[in-house]
């Protein structure tokens, strides 16, 4: 039995739901609502999410991607093997743990959660961001490939709910349509709203 910890407000937590839908595996999710005494022995360093499966604790939500398709589904296009694609891959699974996490994900820290210690220059870095996303995305309709590969999936919730951030989409008409790619594709699951959920 998979066993996936988190929160439904996560972008980080999100990925990995959405992977998990896409490739059709059953699992159980169990809310959290900080750093427990359960949650801090299967990650000292109290980070979300986490995945059980069968004896097998994972952190980080790009490794546990990675994971997922490895085990259970090797040879998916979601994660190519051949080495100019798979560091596409990779360059943007980086860019979501670093500029969008820096950015749209940091301001939506702010705007919902009252989070401190934030970088002050989130929505600056938010569009500059978006930018160079929309013009990428003008040239081909996924980030790292041709097809949605894991890439996609880390990139889109922040994304997607960069407007809970004070920052937004109306003018990154490539970001939109691409939202509507990922959205389109068989097992969706979409992050809720925060004004749709109680945070946990």
């Amino acid at each position: 039995m998979i066993i996936l910890y988190g929160t439904l407000l996560s972008g980080h937590v999100h990925r990995v739901r959405l992977l998990l839908s896409i490739l059709k595996l059953d699992y159980q999710f169990e809310a959290v609502s900080g750093p427990s005494s359960e949650l801090l022995g299967m990650n000292p360093l109290g980070q979300i999410p986490i995945l059980k499966d069968n004896g097998i604790i994972l952190s980080d939500s790009n490794a546990i991607m990675v994971y997922l398709v490895k085990r259970y589904a090797p040879g998916s296009s979601l994660l190519p093997q051949d080495p100019v694609p798979a560091a596409h891959v990779q360059r943007w699974l980086s860019i979501a743990t670093g500029e969008l996490r820096q950015g749209p994900a940091a301001a939506r820290m702010v705007c919902l959660f009252h989070k401190e210690n934030e970088p002050a220059n989130a929505k600056e870095q938010s569009h500059a961001l978006f930018t160079f996303m929309n013009t990428h995305l003008g040239q081909q309709e996924f980030l790292a490939t041709p097809h949605p590969t894991l890439a996609d999936l880390a990139c889109y919730a922040y994304t997607a709910r960069a407007p809970e951030g004070g920052i937004s989409l109306e003018n990154y008409l490539h970001i939109q349509e691409w939202l509507k790619r990922i959205e389109a594709l068989p097992g969706f699951v979409s992050m809720p709203w925060a004004k749709d959920v109680n945070p946990v």
